[in-house]
């Protein structure tokens, strides 16, 4: 019941307008906003950002980034002895907002 249940009820939001917007298209969605925005000079590469956060977290893996198209921001995850960590860069500017530990 509860596999029924599921894809009626996303029909039924979808059918509604309540609809949502997948991870993944989201995703897709921010990416090209970030390239938007690189071309128009607005942000820095990605590249760039990395460039300047990834030699300040030695011994940590980075797994990659997030682009925030609402709050111009890249959010690049690391993991350190399986503690997962991220840090918030302004994509404008490349300063460092925030690291999580």
């Amino acid at each position: 019941m509860k596999k029924i249940l599921t894809p009626i009820l996303a029909a039924s939001l979808i059918a509604s307008g309540m609809g949502f917007t997948p991870l993944a298209a989201q995703s897709r969605s921010d990416q090209g906003e970030a390239r938007k925005e690189m071309r128009a000079g607005n942000v820095l590469s990605l590249r760039e950002i990395e460039r300047r956060v990834l030699p300040t977290m030695r011994g940590a893996e980075y797994l990659g980034p997030a682009y925030d198209s609402t709050a111009m921001a890249y959010r690049l995850k690391f993991i350190r002895n399986g503690k997962v960590m991220f840090v918030d860069v302004d994509a404008r500017t490349g300063r460092v907002l925030s690291r999580t530990r």
